[in-house]
């Protein structure tokens, strides 16, 4: 069982930078791969990011190369997301997310937290 807590989210300017963190809850944290998604209002929760368990190997959707950036410390059982060059469109509610296999899917994500709001105005 994992819970995850998302924070740093809030109102920023187009161009500007956020830095989300998630915060897990027990001792395997680990063991599981951990991905970002992202929901806006009437659109599907789509993927962002995964980052492997060691941290070695990440992934993201085309939409966000470049700009957004996924790590995480075991030693903290924490992952982030560095958020730069922000856009209108990035505006969503974001999620991490916890799964066996590094998939971006969100359906193959076992745990979720509660979501963080990010609003990028114009």
């Amino acid at each position: 069982q994992v819970q995850l807590v998302e924070s740093g989210g809030g109102l920023v300017q187009a161009g500007g930078s956020l830095r989300l963190s998630c915060q897990a809850s027990g001792r395997t944290f680990s063991s599981y791969v951990m991905g970002w998604f992202r929901q806006a209002p009437g659109k599907d929760r789509e993927f962002v990011a995964h980052i492997s368990r060691g941290g070695g190997t990440t992934s993201y959707a085309d939409s966000v190369k470049g700009r957004l950036t996924i790590s995480r410390d075991n030693a903290k059982n924490t992952v982030y997301l560095q958020m730069n060059s922000l856009k209108p469109e990035d505006t969503a509610v974001y999620y991490c997310a916890a799964s066996v296999g590094s998939y971006s899917s969100p359906e193959l994500y076992n745990y979720w937290g509660q979501g963080t709001q990010v609003t990028v105005s114009s």
